[in-house]
């Protein structure tokens, strides 16, 4: 791995998303999960600080810093975290304190109470036992030869309750032979305007001592608050990927580095690093088991995605008419979206990528934007869907009166039936399809899962003998929205994403019956891999 200089930059990125963002709702990464993550963050981005876990609070944390410690990170430096002493508790008397010495792991954040309010009511202790569970915990780890971060836990709420005290734990901490102190935005309430005059005053009252930043995102603000920190003194900036973090998130590393590195000028990642941050994103969504924020900055499947006419027209003669920054600096890519918005230029630039020869005049153009709004008004939407668009618009491209053209080129439906029954307490769906490729006729049933699932069975088993590709090809995603609220009567909207060993493409229905709209994603899905095998594109 390459060997990364912290005292070459000005500011240090602190990831701890194997530790804060694990406290997010509905995630539960494995050790093997959390390695896979650790290699990313280190490999792919050269994240020079990571949290990996707390030795005291679970056996899997413990695991994993062993894990670390064995397999050797260079260039990165690896804390393990966890609280000052328990109170009226010898150091040397605290398993979680002995607990850090275990790892083999040589930095370790702390974290100690600076509100007053929590060391009267959460630890119910005196002020004073708490300033000495800080020296004690600082003083012990620096005497192991461990560098020490101490992470200054609701700093802004106990500096405006009682900013004596607040500053107090600060130097406590300080002179006890911390290497940074991290002021805390633990409740996510502080506003930007108050975090000037704060940090005058800590750096007036701590001197030379180097300040990190923890926000989190509870008010909106944690990026705000940790942009605002860093102009006002704060080198070290902690935070996760996508945000991850107890209750609404911390810092977002996928937004603060862009931000540090092309709007700042601060060179706290390499170029060619900065380039995977989508992927490194969409990884850690992938490992926690979540769907990705499709509107994330910087990094979301939307976030260079054009849809208005008047949009991708001016984008289509300059892209910083809309865009902030190239979406490549980042890893990510523009997507010019196909709506009812809207217009010729959408449909131009959606024939160029799909490799069709229209030019701006061509008739064909006004007639597949027709199609398009018709298509809308009837409940398709092509955002997610442009195997479909690319079917319809191949379609035009070959015969300007028929957007069905493809559709009835490899085969016809002569007709289908479904049924679905409860027998012996199982549930039973069968699919009858007949279908005709030439002046073949092939008549077939199959079953399966549910009646969706039946009749791609159905239609599979029809068409590969025909077409033995089909084969290669399956059902990667299907979504079902309803686009009109009447109940069991509302008009439907199915998108399925297919795939195959190449590439993947997206197609839609819509129908008062989902069978129906079932059927139609599906005929589409199939045709668009017959077309793109029968194709030189």
């Amino acid at each position: 791995m390459v060997k990364i200089a912290l005292e070459d930059k000005n500011v240090y990125i602190y990831d701890a998303t194997l530790r804060e963002g694990c406290q997010k709702t509905s995630i539960a990464f494995s050790i093997e999960d959390k390695l896979r993550i650790l290699e990313r963050l280190i490999q792919d981005l050269h994240i020079p600080m990571i949290e990996a876990g707390w030795p005291g609070s679970n056996p899997k944390d413990i695991e994993f810093l062993k894990r670390i410690s064995e397999m050797g990170v260079d260039g990165t430096k690896i804390y393990q975290f966890g609280s000052t002493r328990r109170k009226n508790t010898k150091i040397d008397e605290d398993k979680n304190i002995q607990a850090f010495l275990k790892t083999g792991i040589e930095n370790v954040t702390v974290f100690g109470k600076s509100w007053e309010l929590h060391v009267k009511t959460a630890l119910e202790t005196t002020l004073e036992e708490n300033l000495e569970m800080i020296k004690d915990t600082v003083n012990f780890l620096n005497q192991h030869g461990m560098d020490v971060i101490y992470d200054a836990e609701h700093f802004f709420d106990g500096y405006k309750s009682n900013k004596e005290y607040a500053l107090e734990t600060l130097k406590t901490a300080r002179d006890a032979g911390a290497s940074w102190i991290v002021l805390c935005d633990t409740n996510g309430g502080v506003l930007p305007h108050e975090l000037g005059p704060i940090f005058t005053d800590v750096k007036s009252k701590l001197g030379d001592v180097p300040l990190g930043i923890h926000a989190h995102n509870d008010s909106g603000l944690a990026n705000a608050i940790t942009l605002e920190s860093y102009l006002n003194g704060a080198n070290l900036i902690q935070g996760t990927i996508n945000g991850f973090g107890e209750r609404c998130g911390n810092t977002d590393l996928t937004s603060i580095i862009p931000i540090l590195k092309l709007k700042m000028g601060i060179n706290c990642i390499r170029d060619e690093n900065l380039t995977n941050l989508t992927e490194v994103s969409h990884f850690v969504y992938e490992m926690a088991n979540l769907q990705g924020d499709l509107d994330q900055p910087f990094v979301g499947k939307n976030a260079f995605s054009h849809k208005g006419g008047v949009h991708i027209s001016a984008m289509l003669k300059d892209v910083r008419t809309y865009e902030h920054i190239e979406p490549e600096l980042v890893g990510n890519s523009r997507n010019i979206k196909i709506s009812e918005l809207a217009g010729k230029s959408s449909i131009l630039h959606m024939a160029k990528k799909f490799g069709i020869a229209l030019a701006e005049k061509n008739p064909k153009v006004n007639a597949i934007l027709g199609v398009i709004k018709e298509k809308e008004n009837m409940g398709f939407s092509f955002e997610g869907a442009e195997g479909s668009l690319e079917i319809i618009m191949r379609s035009m491209d070959m015969n300007i009166q028929d957007p069905n053209y493809y559709r009835n080129k490899f085969f016809e439906l002569e007709g289908f039936r479904v049924l679905t029954e409860v027998y012996k307490g199982n549930l039973i769906s069968e699919a009858t399809i007949k279908v005709k490729v030439g002046n073949e006729l092939f008549h077939t049933a199959a079953e399966g899962n549910g009646p969706v699932n039946s009749l791609d069975n159905a239609l599979k088993k029809a068409l590969v003998y025909f077409y033995p590709s089909i084969k290669e090809i399956d059902l990667s995603d299907f979504k079902v929205r309803i686009i009109n609220q009447e109940g069991t009567a509302s008009k439907v909207r199915v998108l399925a994403e297919t795939y195959d060993k190449d590439s993947s493409w997206g197609t839609i229905g819509a129908h008062e019956n989902i069978i129906v709209a079932s059927w139609d994603a599906l005929v589409d899905s199939y045709i668009f891999k017959l077309l793109k095998d029968k194709s030189n594109w």
